[in-house]
């Protein structure tokens, strides 16, 4: 449901990681991991390969869509000491006020983009733990109160500054467990947290925006705990032996759907409306069963054959490309032959037509 907030028409992301120097370490290839995802990201923009594609239905009332139009802004290395820890939750451990505020500060000391536009990813390295309040009633995997994964919100400094909070969760709750399909840790974390929020980001970056009467947002809908409808249908192995379900820019990832209002249900891409390139044959017997193969692009089962308004009974998705159908019958004349998929219905051109003759 849209409660009336903007969605980020486009989308700058900047990971930001908080090292200071005796902190905790990352692991290695830790960092390169997570920038290879947004520079996966921003190489597809525009595409139908992964779930942003999914986001673009989410108008908001300026008439602004979360357009997957995405970019890398680059890796931030804050090597400020950690404050004193607001809450008890860990040995180190930050609230949210603290983290607001080290955002806040780097970004102004650099001088860095406060809009809807661009966004700030903190990614803290192991042990280093965070809690929404100092009472610690609400806090990350690595404790015993432990509520979420990681959050989104903004600040409202200029324009806005729209953050998530990313802890590390390799090993914890939030991992997905066996399936690190770049054999990564980093492969927990955006899996565990920060391609949800990035989604949630897009949708609803100031919390006003989209989510359901019991607050949901987008990638909260699908985070279900079933396999079918929180990550969907594998693709494939990845060669260490984890499923992948995303592949973006030549490269595998495991994380979970997003809620398609369009479809009703979690997806994991958009998927593209069909197109009608070629029927054969171009003509039949008005008395219908004729078989008549379809050729065109991005066809899936199941699908509904029209010939103009009558409905083809026997209908066979061969492929993506071809579609086998038997004319049901119909008047003497030309008609526009159409698929009907999950994604939409073909556009009428010259191309469908099929004529039904006396005999």
């Amino acid at each position: 449901e849209y409660h009336g907030g903007p969605v980020m028409p486009s989308n700058t992301n900047y990971a930001l990681y908080w090292d200071p120097t005796g902190g905790s370490a990352y692991p290695a290839g830790y960092e390169a991991g997570i920038n290879r995802y947004f520079e996966d990201l921003a190489h597809d923009s525009g595409g139908l390969q992964n779930t942003d594609s999914v986001l673009v239905q989410y108008k908001d009332g300026a008439g602004e869509f979360p357009a997957y139009n995405s970019h890398f802004g680059g890796a931030l290395l804050d090597t400020d000491p950690y404050p004193a820890s607001g809450c008890a939750a860990a040995p180190v451990c930050l609230t949210d006020e603290q983290i607001r505020a080290e955002i806040t500060k780097l970004v102004e000391a650099r001088t860095l983009p406060m809009d809807l536009q661009h966004e700030y990813f903190l990614l803290t390295p192991p042990g280093v733990e965070s809690c929404l309040e100092a009472a610690g009633h609400s806090c990350s995997d690595g404790t015993k109160h432990a509520v979420y994964c990681a959050y989104h919100g903004d600040i409202p400094l200029g324009g806005a500054v729209v953050y998530a909070n990313d802890p590390y969760v390799a090993g914890l709750n939030c991992d997905p467990g066996e399936e690190h399909p770049n054999g990564n840790a980093s492969d927990a974390t955006i899996a565990g947290g920060l391609a949800h929020e990035h989604s949630e980001s897009l949708t609803d970056p100031e919390l006003n925006a989209w989510y359901d009467s019991k607050g949901l947002e987008v990638g909260d809908k699908c985070r279900t705990g079933t396999q079918a409808s929180e990550f969907g249908q594998p693709l494939g192995k990845a060669p260490g032996g984890s499923n992948y379900n995303q592949v973006i820019n030549g490269d595998l990832y495991w994380y979970q759907q997003e809620w398609s209002n369009e479809a009703g249900e979690c997806q994991q891409r958009q998927a593209a409306q069909p197109t009608v390139k070629k029927v054969t044959p171009k003509s039949g017997a008005a008395a219908g069963g004729t078989s008549v193969t379809i050729t065109g692009k991005h066809f899936t089962a199941p699908a509904t054959v029209k010939f103009g308004e009558a409905v083809a009974k026997e209908v066979l998705v061969n492929s993506a490309t071809s579609i086998t159908a038997v004319s049901p019958a119909g008047t003497v004349g030309t008609v526009d032959v159409t698929v009907t998929t999950g994604a939409g219905t073909s556009a009428i051109t010259k191309k469908d037509h099929f004529r039904y003759k006396a005999k």
